[in-house]
């Protein structure tokens, strides 16, 4: 099974950003950009942030089609 090229990794809700770029290693990729969104929870009628989603790009590492 071929692997896509290009693949945006999530840092989970109990996973540290090094365990993260290890797992992206792991896969064969390359770390070539990082994006931060904010998460949003509904309290009471108003919009309140609960947490920071970071997701890393991911690049295939050439070799390892």
């Amino acid at each position: 099974m071929s692997q896509k090229k290009t693949v945006w990794f999530e840092v989970e809700e109990k996973e540290t950003i090094e365990n993260c770029l290890k797992r992206i290693a792991d896969e064969g990729y390359l770390v070539a950009g990082r994006k931060e969104e904010p998460l949003f929870a509904e309290v009471n009628g108003e919009y309140v942030p609960i947490r920071q989603l970071i997701k890393f790009k991911g690049i295939l590492i050439e070799g390892n089609i």
